[in-house]
């Protein structure tokens, strides 16, 4: 129950400093942090967390990371499904907190016909900048396979354990970096089932991407280091 409880406030702290400075702090006039900031709190979320509960549960914190390490051979197939469960619980409280706070605010309403409106992802006309269905769910792949290279990588018995966490930290903030005009950034299939359930309409329709798409990123991403780069170093 620990690890579960780790994986619920890790993923609880992810959606909810990574959404919650896109809702409060990205768009301010002169003050805001805008995309650069956001990319960075949404790093900052998990270089945190990773060293808070990482050595309770492995910081997952994302579905698509759960299964990445399975598939890697770094993670216990019993697990995977509480895993799953506990991610999404915390990311789902995570937005419904962001919802209680932003409903503080008058005038707050979530326009579920524009793109990112509560920080959700999307694709075509709810892409930020008007990607398509294709472009998202390559990028999605891309970004998840590389994002899961990085953390087996980073966690590796060669590698320098202590400095993981900056280093998968600082990849997500690369990826958002990346990502946040094109999808407005998933790669957590939880993040984005969070944000959809309080949208609604079509961005909820859209979620089977994210949920796909970083999956089978992170399962090709686990298959790959576990069969091309971690044979090579343990030779």
């Amino acid at each position: 129950m620990k690890k579960l409880f780790a994986e619920f406030f890790g993923t609880y702290w992810l959606v909810f400093g990574g959404c919650g400075s896109a809702l409060f702090a990205a768009g301010i006039p002169n003050l805001g942090i805008g995309f650069m900031g956001v990319a960075f709190a949404f790093g900052l979320t998990v270089l945190t967390m990773a060293y808070a509960v990482g050595s309770i549960s492995g910081g997952h914190f994302n579905p698509a990371v759960s299964f990445g390490l399975w598939v890697g051979g770094r993670f216990s197939s019993k697990d995977l499904i509480p895993y799953i469960v506990a991610q999404c619980v915390g990311a789902i409280s995570a937005a419904a907190t962001l919802y209680t706070i932003a409903s503080g605010k008058t005038g707050f309403s979530i326009d579920n016909t524009k793109a990112g409106t509560f920080a959700s992802n999307g694709y075509g006309a709810f892409s930020p900048d008007g990607y398509s269905l294709q472009a998202a769910f390559i990028t999605e792949f891309i970004l998840t396979l590389f994002f899961i290279l990085i953390i087996l990588g980073a966690t590796d018995k060669f590698s320098n354990g202590k400095f993981a966490g900056i280093a998968i930290g600082l990849a997500l903030t690369l990826i958002h970096l990346i990502s946040i005009p094109i999808t407005n950034t998933s790669v957590n299939p939880a993040r984005s089932l969070s944000q959809a359930l309080f949208v609604g309409g079509e961005p909820l329709s859209q979620l089977w991407l994210f949920w796909i798409a970083p999956i089978l990123g992170a399962v090709t991403g686990g298959f790959l280091y576990k069969n091309l780069l971690q044979d090579y170093q343990q030779a």
